[in-house]
């Protein structure tokens, strides 16, 4: 039984850019994937001379096609000048409240209420004993005057009355001072103590205040970092691009073949089995050939 074989080929000019894509991607096997110019390389422990001279021309081919790819990298847009504004008074509102919470403590302490005296007490003491003493003037010569009238001036009974005028005089003068020094000490303890219980209250807000300003720098911290990040995410992007060109390069042209070699006629090989002749097959046919060759002969 003998053996036919059906070989059917695409064009030739389409087995041409099968055979050319197939080495350029045998070829590019070989290549190593480097994501950083000439100038990032070192050669490595153990690493062959041929490996190191590989990776170097694979980042001078990855300059190069990172610098011919500039155009497509991708970019981010800066922040807008209102944005920017608004940051600027964010952050200068930040920790705004801290001069109100030092002048409030500026006002404890045990000697607090100094600062809240008034600036004219002693100007109202000298006013309030002056006039005291005045009265007690005229007080002591109205008893010289009874003295004079009642012909016992300089006498016994004058100097008493005037040595217990001028005593009760005293005590009552020390009482009107020890009450100014009073009324001003409590007027400047209740305005301390009134600070106090603002500051308390300042304390108190401190945490509130402390947290709108947490989440303030925190919103803009992430609108920084998103900033950030979107920089990176471009910078990689474009790495990517400028390393896996030649990849892509190469898939695209594999795509275009393929779409190619879709429009063309199959290629395959096709095997069938031709059964052979047997003895009486032959015999007989090279009778009748024989035959034909006789009759042929005989015609006249």
């Amino acid at each position: 039984m003998a053996t036919e074989t059906t070989i059917s080929r695409p064009a030739p000019f389409v087995e041409d850019i099968g055979k050319d894509l197939a080495t350029q991607a045998v070829a590019m096997t070989g290549v190593p994937v480097v994501t950083g110019g000439i100038g990032s390389l070192s050669k490595m422990a153990g690493e062959t001379a041929e490996g190191f001279q590989a990776r170097q021309d694979a980042a001078r081919a990855f300059d190069v096609r990172k610098q011919n790819l500039a155009g497509l990298a991708p970019q981010i847009a800066g922040q807008d000048a209102l944005q920017q504004q608004a940051q600027t008074l964010a952050t200068q509102g930040v920790g705004s409240y801290q001069p109100f919470l030092q002048q409030a403590q500026a006002s404890t302490g045990p000697q607090a209420f100094q600062q809240y005296m008034s600036p004219y007490q002693s100007q109202v003491m000298d006013a309030a004993l002056a006039e005291f003493d005045r009265n007690a003037q005229i007080q002591q010569q109205q008893i010289a005057d009874q003295a004079v009238a009642s012909g016992a001036f300089g006498g016994g009974r004058e100097g008493v009355m005037q040595s217990e005028y001028q005593a009760g005089s005293d005590r009552n003068r020390a009482a009107l001072q020890a009450e100014l020094l009073q009324q001003g000490f409590g007027q400047a303890q209740q305005a301390a103590q009134q600070n106090f219980a603002n500051q308390m209250g300042l304390a108190s807000a401190l945490p509130g205040l402390q947290s709108g300003d947490i989440s303030t720098l925190g919103s803009l911290g992430a609108l920084n970092q998103a900033q950030q990040q979107a920089q990176l995410d471009a910078q990689r992007e474009a790495t990517r691009m400028a390393a896996y060109q030649p990849q892509e390069q190469l898939q695209n042209y594999g795509n275009l073949v393929t779409g190619i070699m879709g429009g063309m006629a199959g290629s395959g090989t096709q095997t069938s089995q031709v059964p052979d002749p047997g003895f009486l097959q032959t015999a007989l046919g090279a009778a009748a050939t024989g035959a034909g060759i006789y009759g042929a002969l005989k015609r006249p």
